[in-house]
């Protein structure tokens, strides 16, 4: 697994305490986890595509070390603007026969934040705003990374041809997440356009919180985890 860690593609860093753990957790289920860090459009003032590039860069290197590494299949995956950046890098590398599968989590992906007109086909960016985090917060985001609708900045906006050929891929969600709807939209577009895999939701459960909050949800956490896991171990 090729781990990208959220943050908006702004801010954070895989050296986080949650992020090590995270990744400690898959290496212990018997994957090989390689936890590639890029530039941030605001810690690093590196706007779109500085960090789709480094995600890009270091797939690649994986890929080039896969018998260094003891690895047969490569999947990218990440969390929030992680999973943003695991669907874009799908998207820039699909044909290429890198990439053997996307597991995107509660993927911040549509740039619709602060659009109330053209977001009514999110109703989640409304039904949860301010359960953790909204749409206001959400928006800051935007201007610093990239203001667009290009695909590779923002997946939701990927047209179903710009899919056919993309790897399977999973997006898992979380019920009470203002991005729960864009990740099923982008789920929904990618399955018309012919590609396997399929979408959960982690009920009862605001932004990242199965990732998050390992403590009050134990279960919860193993079970993302393990899913993860069974897509890997079933390419």
């Amino acid at each position: 697994i090729c781990y990208f860690h959220g943050g908006g593609m702004a801010i954070m860093s895989p050296e986080s305490p949650y992020q090590v753990r995270l990744r400690d957790e898959l290496a212990a289920r018997g994957v090989v986890c390689v936890h590639v860090d890029y530039r941030k459009s605001v810690i690093n003032r590196a706007p779109f595509p500085a960090g789709l590039n480094d995600c890009v860069s270091g797939i690649k290197w994986i890929n080039d070390n896969k018998g260094t590494l003891k690895v047969s299949k490569l999947i990218v995956a990440g969390e929030s603007g992680g999973g943003n950046l695991t669907l874009a890098t799908a998207l820039k590398l699909k044909g290429e026969g890198i990439i053997d599968g996307a597991y995107a989590l509660c993927p911040f992906i549509s740039n619709l934040y602060a659009k109330q007109k053209e977001a009514a086909a999110l109703p989640s960016l409304v039904e949860n705003d301010g359960y953790f985090i909204g749409g206001g917060g959400l928006s800051i985001f935007v201007s610093p990374y990239a203001d667009t609708r290009d695909p590779l900045a923002w997946p939701y906006w990927a047209s179903e041809n710009d899919l056919k050929g993309f790897p399977p891929t999973v997006v898992s969600v979380n019920e009470l997440d203002p991005l729960r709807d864009e990740g099923l939209a982008f789920s929904a577009k990618v399955r018309r356009a012919g590609v396997s895999g399929y979408s959960r939701i982690v009920a009862g459960t605001t932004h990242a919180a199965d990732l998050c909050f390992v403590k009050d949800l134990p279960e919860t956490y193993n079970a993302t985890l393990n899913d993860m896991i069974s897509f890997c171990k079933a390419l």
